[in-house]
């Protein structure tokens, strides 16, 4: 077979190829498998912090914005440490983008404070000064979606198996529970913001966007890693 083989180049190719790929699979398959697990301690994300991550999908944050520090001194001295696959082990879409208009957010939570973001969102060169950013104004004024939030996470536990209401995870219970929760950590966004305006609305049971997105924001970093 093998003189056969030796004979016909192109079948010879073939057969090199098959061989090749299947031990190639052999070898990738099972440390990819491993490295893209949860990293120890990660949890998954609040439903106030969901509501927050389809703010930031809807507003188009992506196309400015990256989640993804890679392995270069250059990055890792402004941004933090590199990011690990398994830090995205319960995202789904992946929010790593590909575009750098304005810094990476993979690590925000780790250098901003809820009334820095409430003074960018609202006015971006009052504490960046030549910022390109626009202003989002009009999340101070819409309220938060927690009921397509609440269905994201309970999808989420449902279908891919993301641990949550497991001892040390995230709870998130009935429709019920998962209100209180939400309240209650809107209610920690909104004093660290230190907006009055957002404190009335808050009084009156509404949360707006903007909340939910520092929310999500605040979460990006050691923060979610139980650090």
């Amino acid at each position: 077979m093998f003189a056969w083989l030796e004979r016909n180049p192109f079948f010879f190719t073939l057969a090199f190829v098959v061989v090749f790929s299947i031990a190639g699979l052999v070898q990738i398959l099972p440390d990819f498998a491993k490295s893209s697990r949860p990293l120890e301690g990660l949890r998954p994300l609040t439903v106030l912090e969901t509501a927050g991550r389809q703010v930031y999908i809807k507003e188009g944050c992506i196309s400015c914005h990256s989640q993804l520090i890679r392995d270069f001194r250059s990055e890792t001295m402004r941004y933090g440490m590199y990011s690990l696959s398994g830090e995205y082990a319960y995202d789904r879409p992946f929010l790593w983008g590909s575009e750098r208009t304005g810094p990476d957010l993979h690590r925000i939570g780790d250098s901003r404070s809820s009334d820095w973001h409430a003074n960018h969102m609202w006015d971006p060169r009052s504490v960046v000064p030549g910022s390109i950013m626009p202003s989002y104004k009009h999340l101070y004024r819409i309220d938060t979606d927690f009921n397509t939030a609440y269905a994201e996470a309970y999808t989420q536990k449902k279908v891919f198996k993301v641990p949550y209401d497991k001892p040390g995870e995230t709870k998130l219970g009935t429709l019920d529970d998962a209100k209180k929760e939400y309240m209650k950590d809107a209610a920690e966004v909104v004093e660290e913001m230190k907006n009055p305006m957002i404190a009335a609305s808050f009084k009156k049971g509404e949360v707006k966007e903007v909340v939910a997105l520092i929310a999500y924001l605040n979460s990006l970093g050691q923060k979610r890693l139980g650090k």
